[in-house]
Formats: structure tokens, sequence, C-alpha cells
């Protein structure tokens, strides 16, 4: 048996000897069994969920409260690892909604913490260990003073030092994967917006990008990171900023700037790809990979989420086969919640979209959502889940040549 764990009013961890830990899937609470967790990975932390008392289930197979006043906790996984259950919970009413991060159900197995996940991919680039050094401050301030007039190095800064973002950090380590934003504006109003909007469902982790770079800006930030940055990538589509796809006459002609002086490098694109006019205007001006957020193959589901003012699923899948057939390296960013993108009427739907579209990769991604909000929110499961490990390897055998991952790989090309 693994032992359930609770915080105590103080915010305290502790264990409960003898408490049966429980686990959620879906809409439905069990035993979290042994084969289902995993050592809990360096970089993991773990997290109290206000207003949800702690739960465990007794010998006749109900769940039920700890004690008086315990709350659940929950881990949060670095990169690079999926979650595959959730944590079981009491919800109180009028309990808060939950910050966005991605709860994962964790217990004490002997004497070691373990949780609901399975790895997903190598995170040595993005282990937490090379980011927020010491010296960051004096590197954005370096990087900074080398571009002074341009607005995305200072709105990149601000988003390192404040927000913390991985990938906005990398300009100034000058390094691997970097950011452009680009776009102040969406299409789509996600269920799960990560950056701050007038509107906010609950707290977000960063603010989003006021203005719109000039295509002069962007062309001068891709110039500076791919000539000297090993393995480079610049990447629009930030969390910081709505849909770069809409900027698409800024973007363009800035690609093409820097294909005129540079080779080297990759230039990646992270989209809802509902704006097809303009993902094949940025495709046609040079675009190397795109990864496409997604949450659903079925468009009732996908919708429930994004919200999109203008466009259907159907636009983003002719973006995609647009983008395929013009040699560019695509994967999807799918949205993972235990509970949905394993519903058997899920599989069906994801193997059909991935049969037309031929993407190269999937890139499995903690959905970021209290987990009663999402569940409210979309429409009821058909069917049992099958569960994420029995739906990653249905996927694995139906497309052997397809890679199941967590980050994006760097794709060589011809000035490398």
């Amino acid at each position: 048996m693994l032992t359930a764990l609770y915080a105590a009013p103080d915010g305290e961890i502790f264990d409960a000897p003898g408490q049966a830990a429980v686990a959620r899937h879906g809409v439905l609470q069990r035993l979290l069994r042994e084969d289902e967790v995993m050592p809990l990975p360096e970089g993991a932390e773990l997290c109290l969920l206000p207003g949800r008392r702690a739960v465990t289930m007794n010998e006749a197979g109900q769940v039920e409260r700890l004690g008086p006043g315990l709350l659940a906790v929950a881990a949060i996984l670095p990169m690079g690892y999926t979650r595959t259950l959730v944590p079981a919970f009491e919800r109180e009413e009028n309990a808060p909604l939950l910050p966005l991060f991605g709860y994962a159900a964790v217990a004490l197995k002997g004497d070691a913490l373990v949780v609901a996940a399975v790895p997903g991919d190598d995170n040595e680039k993005w282990h937490p260990y090379r980011y927020n050094t010491k010296d960051l401050r004096k590197k954005v301030k370096a990087v900074t003073a080398a571009l002074p007039q341009n607005r995305i190095v200072k709105q990149l800064g601000d988003c390192s030092l404040k927000w913390h973002c991985c990938t906005a950090q990398n300009l100034f380590y000058r390094r691997w994967e970097a950011g452009i934003p680009t776009s102040p504006t969406c299409n789509a109003q996600c269920l799960g917006c990560i950056s701050l909007q007038p509107a906010e469902c609950c707290p977000s982790p960063q603010s989003r990008i006021a203005f719109a770079p000039t295509a002069e800006e962007i062309a001068q930030v891709g110039l500076y990171h791919l000539e000297t940055a090993p393995d480079g990538i610049i990447s629009f589509g930030q969390g910081c900023e709505g849909e770069p796809a809409l900027t698409y006459e800024r973007i363009a002609p800035a690609m093409r700037q820097i294909r005129a002086q540079c080779s080297k490098g990759q230039i990646n694109i992270n989209t809802n790809a509902g704006c097809t006019k303009g993902i094949k205007a940025i495709v046609d001006a040079g675009l190397d990979s795109m990864r496409v957020s997604i949450i659903s193959a079925r468009e009732g589901v996908y919708q429930a989420y994004y919200r999109a003012e203008n466009y259907t699923l159907q636009d983003v899948e002719e973006s995609i086969r647009y983008a395929k057939a013009k040699g560019v390296y695509v994967s999807l960013n799918m949205l993972f919640f235990p509970g949905l993108n394993d519903r058997p009427e899920e599989v069906v739907a994801w193997e059909g979209f991935l049969e037309r579209t031929g993407v190269d990769m999937i890139q499995l991604r903690n959905l970021n959502i209290d987990p009663d909000w999402l569940l409210e929110t979309l429409p009821p499961q058909e069917a049992e889940p099958i569960g994420v490990p029995a739906f990653l390897r249905q996927v694995a055998k139906r497309f052997p040549g397809l890679v199941l991952g967590s980050f994006s790989h760097y794709v060589k090309n011809a000035g490398d």
C-alpha cells in the first residue's frame, strides 16, 4: 500500500501511516497502485491544494477524509515528465480556483516520495540547474547593451528575471531555443491561458507583451541568436504573447531578412495553427519547424477549451498539412490531462488526425489547470479512459515512426 500525504493548516506536509493513497483518473477516484508510480524526480515540488481536503480509502472501497482541516497535496513535475494521474481530494464549498499548474498524484512508498508519472524525454537542456543562475542579471544587461533599442530584448529580459521563463533566458545565455514574442493579440480564448490578460480566470504565471515588434526588431534578435548559439533555434509563439501567426506580415519579412544573412540554426513557430493564411505565409518564408498546440482531435472538445473566435479544428488540420507538404517538421504540443486524452473516443479521433496529417512528433505537456474546472467545462466522457500508459503504447504501435517526447528537437539544416 502506498501511504497518503496531507498538509497541515500551517502548510507543513506529512504522511499518514496506515492510510492508503488515493489518486484521480478523470472523475474517478481510486487507490494509487505501486505499478503506477515512479520516484519523485529531481526538480519536482510539493504543494498543498487550498480548499481541498486530503482523502484516503477505507476497506470498503469508500473515499473518506483523512481528518478535519487536513489539505490535499500534489506534486508539480519538472519538464520532461508526463503525469498519469491527478491528486484525489474532496473539494470544500467555495474553494478557490487553483492556479495554473500541472498537479500530479503523489504518495509515500517506504521512506521515499513517489509520483504518478512516466519519463517522457531527456531534459538535459531544460534541467532547472541550467537556468536562473547567479550571473543571469549580468547576462541580461550585456545583451541589452548590445541591442539597446530593441523592445523585444527588454521584454525577454523582464520575462527572464521576473517570470523565470527558460526560453527567454536562452537568448541571454546565448544557446539553444530562444523565444521571440511578437503578438499581443490572439484568435482564441484558451481556458487555461498562461499569459496575463484583462479578464483573468485565475493568477497567470506571466504577463503578455503589450506591443507588436517591427520586422526589423524581429530580424535583429533572430540574427543575434542564430549566428552564434549552439543548436540555435528562434521560436515565435511564447507564453507571454497571443497567436504569432496573426503577425505574419511582420514575421515573414523578418524571416527573409534573417535567411538573407544567416543560414544557421532553426526557425520555429509555436502556434494554434488556426490562422491558416498566416501559417502559409510564414511557411513560404522559410519556416523549419512548427509546434501546434492542441488538446483534442474532436471539434467539440477542442472548441470547449480553445474557444476560438474565427477558426475551426479543420483550419488547424489544413495548416498542418500545408506545412508538411512544404517540408516543415511538425510537432503537436499535446496538452495532456489524465482522463481526457486517453478516453477511448479521443484515442480513435487522435489516430485519424495523425493518419491524415502525418505529423513528425508529439510533445506531451501536462496541462496546467484546475482539474475540476477543466472537467466541468469539457463535454463529459463517453467511456472509461484506458489510462495514459496504454494510450502511449497504442499510439506508438500504430505510428512507429512518430516521435513521442516532451521538448522541441533540434532539426539540422544545410547551414549547420
